[in-house]
């Protein structure tokens, strides 16, 4: 994927936000899958540059490059099959091709974690596995005083994540919140793992991988840091709406909950402005034509109301 998406945007900031992550909550698997295959190749056809995967249909974690394409289509880069096996100088691959006078191969095979500072009964690792209450907790300790930050593989940014997890735990180790209890935790645990490997199957460079903007939440919520999307549709519509169709990140949590930030609805507003600013060296008549965006983004909330509405009557 190109770091650029809509409208010369990074592409987190497009991908990264509640009503995406909604959308892929809500439609049946085959047809998040279809969407997510179409995002993929909206930038290039995968089939045709040889990069179409086998297990395409799980969500991975992108590979973000601007120059792949490119030096494919001149031929500075060849994509070829697997290899079958290796000789002194060259590669035989499973077509039976081979490439020879090779100088150098590099091995992209993942990394491997361990805690060799600690005592394997307190956190044990087996297959490159290791079992962690949302990731965090050692859900077998009697007391809840040690804990595990940045251990997590999300499909986004990793200083937001990290940030709500360290601010859980410094809260659970005050004492100002606490934990379910051992067996509560074990089985959150392994439904978090089955959910894992459906989504992104049992590669072992997946055993961390996690949704964003729901692990996200799940944290928040811990602590109370979660925004009241229902509430601010009533109190704050541009907010709601910024909060809804907006890129998903740190601004969101604070404005609610301890180390709430007076500034945090201000940031949120103005993001997109801010993110622009650098680019500002020329100026240019503003055209008057009424954003199409804007009326979806209007529409999008008003089939939000209705479900919303819906869902009271039910219950």
């Amino acid at each position: 994927m190109s770091r650029i998406s809509e409208d010369g945007y990074p592409w987190d900031m497009v991908f990264h936000t509640r009503f995406n992550a909604m959308l892929r909550n809500i439609l049946p698997r085959t047809v998040v899958k279809w969407m997510m295959e179409l995002q993929m190749n909206k930038w290039f056809n995968h089939e045709n540059y040889g990069l179409e995967p086998q297990n395409k249909y799980l969500m991975k974690e992108p590979v973000l490059n601007d120059d792949l394409p490119s030096r494919l289509l001149y031929g500075a880069i060849k994509v070829k099959p697997r290899v079958k096996e290796l000789t002194e100088t060259s590669a035989i691959f499973e077509d039976e091709t081979v490439e020879k006078d090779i100088d150098v191969i590099v091995f992209a095979t993942g990394y491997t974690f361990s805690f060799p500072f600690l005592e394997e009964s307190l956190v044990k690792v087996e297959n490159n596995m290791v079992s962690l209450y949302k990731h965090i907790f050692p859900s077998h300790l009697e007391k809840s005083t040690l804990a595990c930050i940045g251990l997590i593989q999300p499909l986004g940014s990793i200083f937001p994540t990290v940030e709500l997890q360290a601010r859980w735990v410094t809260r659970v180790f005050k004492g100002l919140c606490s934990l379910p209890s051992e067996r509560t935790m074990m089985a959150d645990i392994i439904k978090r793992n089955e959910k894992r490997i459906d989504l992104f199957g049992e590669s072992q460079s997946q055993i961390l991988q996690t949704n964003y903007v729901d692990y996200l939440d799940e944290l928040a919520l811990e602590i109370g840091a979660k925004p009241a999307f229902g509430a601010l549709l009533l109190t704050d519509l541009k907010l709601a709406v910024k909060l809804y169709f907006g890129p998903c990140n740190s601004y969101q949590y604070r404005l609610v909950g301890p180390g709430r930030w007076e500034g945090a609805r201000g940031a949120i507003l103005t993001q997109k402005q801010r993110i622009l600013k650098p680019l500002k060296t020329r100026t240019l008549k503003v055209s008057s034509h009424f954003p199409v965006s804007f009326l979806l983004k209007i529409l999008g909330i008003l089939a939000v109301v209705v479900a919303f509405f819906f869902q009271l009557r039910w219950y």
